[in-house]
């Protein structure tokens, strides 16, 4: 394990900071010395001296598990010799100490290379998610913005959920959606679709445009799975594409594939917007096309917010799940400045987890976005369209 591996371990014992996981072991070892010294002859536990480097191998790095090997064994020795002959544990004890000392130190090697390679999964684990989920600039795009994700395995750290917002010169659009089913094709699904969003939002002029290749990049990836011979051949994802229009800054345009409806949360109430009658992606030939583009009114100080049904299907113990708009609009009652987005997401966050008390059964996302008052959209849209106009030269561009 590199330095760098141990620093980002997290040591069973600190104190200011430091690492006092050497602590335990030695203090075993002075009791042990202690405890030899005043039991008598007729009592020697001088060979429980093997527990010290035991516990070293739980705590401690492979370097320190043998040095109290070795210091165990040489403390062994020294308070043996101290007694007479005739009470001496022997050389059989020493021995055993011998043997517990470098056992301790073979299972601390292996400890640490599964530390070692558990960190490296979790690096895995944590660039996936930086791709599904990557890092949102403050006031990206015009919009303040808060999300969370909790995922039901937290080993994983990411499932099938997903939320983004892209930038570009028609406007700003967002998408959260939840992919059906778990494991690594949900994470496959939801990349496919964040990657289209990503090229199709910032591109395409119309959000009906955007929606299509949506469903086209669904169906592909079904095409590809079952090709390849694998069971979730069948994957659809629910979603919500929203575009914030320019030339509009009191509406949005809403297209709902099948996906829990949105709602405007303001200062004075929490109204759910129309969710349509459309089907989820991948699905659209069920339904005879894709959904309609709706465009709904949100006011300046209204917050939209919008979530998985990780938050609306979470149960308590009787089986009840969870009041989101009720919830919602009794915390903005007693305090409008809830509407902002960050403390929106932690107070739907927080009462989901006291609902369910912890015990997420699916993964669940938390997203809330709203304009920032008076910076219009064109602002956020206005880096990107001069890198637009900027295009790299090209081999064979001269001439």
């Amino acid at each position: 394990m590199t330095e760098t591996d141990y620093g980002r371990r997290r040591p069973l014992l600190r104190a200011r900071g430091r690492s006092i996981a050497w602590l335990p072991p030695l203090l075993l070892l002075v009791g042990v010395i202690l405890l030899d010294f005043n039991t008598g002859e007729h009592f020697r536990i001088i060979t429980w001296i093997v527990l010290v480097p035991g516990t070293a191998a739980a705590m401690c790095g492979v370097w320190t598990t043998a040095a109290y090997s070795v210091l165990a064994l040489v403390t062994y020795v020294a308070v043996d010799s101290a007694w007479p002959a005739e009470y001496q544990a022997g050389f059989g004890d020493f021995l055993l100490v011998a043997l517990g000392g470098a056992l301790a130190t073979l299972a601390a090697a292996v400890r640490m290379r599964q530390e070692r390679q558990l960190l490296h999964i979790q690096d895995i684990a944590e660039t996936t998610r930086r791709t599904v989920l990557r890092p949102l600039p403050s006031g990206w795009a015009g919009l303040e913005h808060a999300g969370v994700y909790l995922a039901a395995d937290v080993d994983a750290r990411v499932g099938g959920d997903f939320y983004d917002i892209q930038p570009g010169p028609h406007g700003t659009r967002v998408l959260v959606g939840d992919v059906q089913g778990k494991g690594l094709g949900a994470v496959e699904a939801a990349a496919a679709l964040l990657g289209t969003f990503r090229e199709a939002g910032y591109h395409e002029k119309d959000l009906t445009t955007v929606a299509e290749r949506l469903e086209i990049r669904m169906l592909r990836h079904r095409t590809h799975t079952a090709a390849l011979g694998r069971a979730d051949g069948d994957r659809f994802a629910t979603a919500v594409l929203i575009g914030f229009p320019e030339d509009d800054p009191g509406a949005i345009d809403v297209v709902n594939f099948g996906h829990e409806p949105p709602l405007a949360v303001g200062p004075h109430g929490v109204r759910e917007l129309p969710c349509g009658d459309g089907v989820p992606l991948g699905l659209a030939d069920l339904a005879g096309g894709l959904p309609p583009v709706h465009r709904v009114p949100l006011t300046a100080d209204e917050t939209l917010l919008l979530v998985t049904d990780g938050v609306t299907e979470a149960r308590d113990r009787p089986g009840a799940f969870f009041p989101l708009a009720a919830e919602v609009a009794r915390a903005v009652r007693a305090d409008p400045a809830r509407t902002e987005p960050r403390r929106l997401v932690r107070r739907v966050r927080d009462g989901v987890l006291r609902h369910s008390a912890g015990r997420l059964e699916d993964d669940t996302t938390i997203f809330a976005v709203r304009r920032l008052r008076g910076v219009p959209e064109r602002e956020g849209a206005r880096g990107v369209r001069q890198e637009r106009g900027r295009r790299p030269e090209l081999p064979g561009d001269a001439g």
